[in-house]
């Protein structure tokens, strides 16, 4: 077993952009897999500028995620829906679109479901 690591999102390992410039996704690995924080900048919206790089029709990631600051709304392919805000933790399955509400950031930090999102399909 590996001794303490430390990581920090100053100096994030990748960096990767949301299509029209609207936030990014910075990630570090620990070791046990990557923990991700993502910037979703206000008019942000999964199935506008991160589907046309995942490749899918809604987001395929589960996530397990820790609101910073900012709202998100979800939307599940079943039509259930809930909305995040500061403090908020969230588990989410795959199969879902997802918005950020108001005009704030909204930052999110992820520990499950960011290790192949806004990443483009091997192939």
């Amino acid at each position: 077993m590996a001794g303490l690591v430390r990581k920090s999102f100053a100096s994030p390992e990748e960096v990767r952009p949301f299509e029209g410039g609207k936030g990014r996704l910075e990630l570090v690995d620990l070791g046990a897999g990557p923990v991700g924080r993502a910037t979703f900048e206000p008019g942000w919206r999964w199935s506008q500028h991160v589907k046309p790089i995942a490749g899918t029709d809604s987001c395929q990631a589960a996530h397990l995620s820790y609101i910073i600051s900012g709202r998100l709304k979800v939307v599940m392919d079943d039509g259930q829906e809930e909305e995040f805000g500061p403090g908020d933790c969230m588990l989410c399955p795959p199969g879902h679109d997802g918005w950020v509400v108001g005009d704030e950031p909204c930052v999110v930090i992820d520990w499950q479901g960011y290790a192949d999102f806004a990443k483009p399909p091997a192939g």
